[in-house]
């Protein structure tokens, strides 16, 4: 479902569509951004994620004239204020510097992009998650474990489980929503004042389990209005979600939990090695050194 605020933003620039229409396919490519204004998040959010992109990639360098809103209009084909929205978004998040009479400039230090972990690498290092994050818990209950949850964790629907809600931060800026669901025998070895300052991982060990193994999936979601007022985020923004079941030695899932991340704060990499297999060359994938700032 679309959002009100990216709804009305669209209907509010009805020129913002037909100026666009009019540049051409090769124009598009060199302004290294293209919005699309039947999509969920608000033209003038995303206008500043291709403008943060461009402070990020060197594209604009410390210092440097950021474009006007003028010059935004032209590129994009959208109206002044949809310009100046985007523009004082920069400003909200430490990029620039708004100057009357001298437009608007990159800051010298703009903000780290974000932290970043590796997917292969999250458990052995999880003890690095809490020394540069903190956690807050929103909602600490134990309730009937509903059917999706109850196949996550392989137990009847029904069962009791310890469910949590939390909201990680780095720098004291909301960087991950975390929703953890663990079964009550072994969440009840646990309080709620210790998730907010030790990792999930961490007080399952305590409590007697061997994690042994995990899966989880990445994916790609949109922030709805809870999410986005605990991430301070606009509704519809764009997140990176990932859903992990955690097992122990007997293959027992002790953990389900899924995190929402705000991109700009957090990324996954990989490092990967190409090798000749009996079927020919093929990419694996390598260790890496992450510095994991928002898993359990």
């Amino acid at each position: 479902m679309v959002p009100p605020s990216s709804k009305s933003q669209v209907q509010a620039d009805p020129a913002d569509g037909a100026a666009r229409s009019g540049r051409s396919d090769a124009t598009s490519a060199r302004l290294g951004g293209a919005l699309d204004p039947a999509g969920p998040v608000p033209l003038y959010h995303q206008i500043f994620l291709i403008l943060r992109n461009r402070i990020y990639g060197g594209n604009l360098a410390p210092g440097e004239r950021v474009p006007s809103e003028q010059d935004l209009t032209t590129e994009f084909g959208v109206s002044r204020i949809t310009a100046k929205r985007a523009l004082n978004e920069l400003a909200d998040a430490g990029l620039v510097i708004r100057e009357r009479g001298r437009g608007t400039r990159v800051v010298n230090r703009p903000p780290a992009p974000a932290v970043t972990s590796s997917i292969e690498g999250w458990l052995e290092n999880v003890s690095l998650m809490g020394q540069s994050t903190t956690a807050q818990v929103l909602t600490f209950a134990y309730l009937e474990a509903s059917e999706d949850i109850a196949l996550a964790l392989e137990i009847e629907a029904g069962d009791a489980v310890q469910h949590a809600v939390r909201v990680r931060s780095l720098d004291g800026e909301p960087m991950s929503y975390l929703v953890t669901y663990v079964p009550a025998d072994i969440g009840r070895q646990y309080e709620s004042e210790e998730l907010n300052s030790q990792p999930l991982l961490h007080l399952l060990e305590r409590a007697g389990v061997d994690v042994a193994s995990a899966r989880q999936t990445i994916s790609a979601t949109l922030a709805d209005a809870e999410v986005a007022s605990a991430l301070s985020i606009p509704v519809g923004s764009p997140l990176i979600e990932v859903r992990r079941v955690v097992r122990d030695r007997a293959e027992r899932p002790v953990e389900y939990i899924r995190v929402l991340y705000r991109p700009d704060l957090y990324r996954f990499e990989m490092s990967m090695r190409r090798v000749t297999a009996e079927s020919g060359p093929r990419w694996t994938t390598t260790s890496s050194s992450p510095v994991p700032a928002g898993g359990g």
